[in-house]
């Protein structure tokens, strides 16, 4: 009996899903709003450095955000039962005493990204310190960066064939997110994508 009880809990907790590295799905996002200088405060519980990312708990998150838009709102509904969209990472990105949380609102069909957001706690509440809210849109935590992938379509690119990818990494500096490094990869050169490194600011 113990081992059927641990067997449904470990496929539980797979399917919440919404952790580590993606690469797969268009993005692209108009990100100079990215650093916004206000923030915004919302409840939630504080995560332990061991626990699983919770949807249910981003959902409510964002929600009560009253920086996000009504349109991410009201779009934000379960695609079957009270499964909703979300991917949602904890990580070291702001340097806090606590985790953030990297929240992205997907669509429920093809899994695209709507909008993504950032989340760092103060005064056991939890800040909107970037968002980017113009779809399709993907934001990852990796080795301390905020990684934005976004993957642009010309006029008459289908969904499966964008023309270029940007990957934009953002670190915490001075209360904020700002720009580091981008690069660009042409998906028409088959000698590669060129590639660019913004410099240290």
């Amino acid at each position: 009996m113990a081992v059927v009880v641990a067997l449904a809990l470990f496929v539980s907790a797979c399917a919440t899903g919404g952790t580590g590295a993606r690469d797969e799905g268009p993005a692209h996002a108009d990100l100079s709003g990215g650093s916004a200088a206000k923030s915004s405060l919302a409840p939630m519980a504080t995560p332990s450095a061991s626990a699983a990312p919770d949807p249910a708990e981003a959902v409510r998150l964002v929600k009560a955000d009253p920086k996000v838009s009504g349109e991410v709102k009201r779009e934000l509904q379960p695609c079957v039962s009270d499964d909703y969209p979300v991917d949602v990472s904890y990580g070291e990105l702001t340097g806090g005493s606590t985790e953030d949380i990297v929240v992205n609102v997907l669509s429920c069909g093809d899994s695209v990204g709507v909008a993504s957001y950032v989340y760092r706690e103060q005064d056991g509440e939890y800040r909107n310190v970037f968002k980017a809210e113009e779809p399709p849109v993907y934001a990852e935590i990796d080795r301390g960066y905020l990684v934005v992938t976004e993957q642009v379509y010309a006029k008459d690119d289908a969904l499966s064939n964008p023309s270029s990818e940007n990957v934009i990494s953002y670190l915490w500096k001075s209360d904020r997110f700002v720009q580091e490094y981008d690069s660009r990869t042409e998906y028409g050169d088959l000698g590669g994508g060129d590639e660019s490194a913004a410099p240290d600011s």
